[in-house]
């Protein structure tokens, strides 16, 4: 007799969700305030000016304005707003 169950469909049918994870707002795109801008593991982009970061590393826009990514050296990269007036 077998001491274990056979692994069948019913014992392997889990996975999990997928995170949705990545860049949200491209470069140069217009943002308001309070969208987010990436949902990242760890902290792969930088928050810059007017960029904050969320307890899971999201980013997120703190003001409404365009976005931009920058690159500096060793320091890493940045993801920061440039405010527009409002219109």
């Amino acid at each position: 007799m077998a001491h274990k169950k056979g692994g069948g469909s019913s014992t392997n049918g889990r996975d999990s969700n997928a995170q949705r994870l990545g860049v949200k707002a491209f470069a140069g795109q217009l943002v308001p305030g309070g969208s987010i801008i990436m949902r990242q593991r760890g902290t792969k982009i930088k928050p810059g000016t007017n960029v904050g970061i969320g307890s899971d590393d999201t980013l997120f826009a703190k003001v409404t304005g365009r976005v931009k990514f920058t690159s500096r050296g060793n320091r890493g990269r940045y993801a920061s707003i440039e405010p527009v007036a409002a219109e």
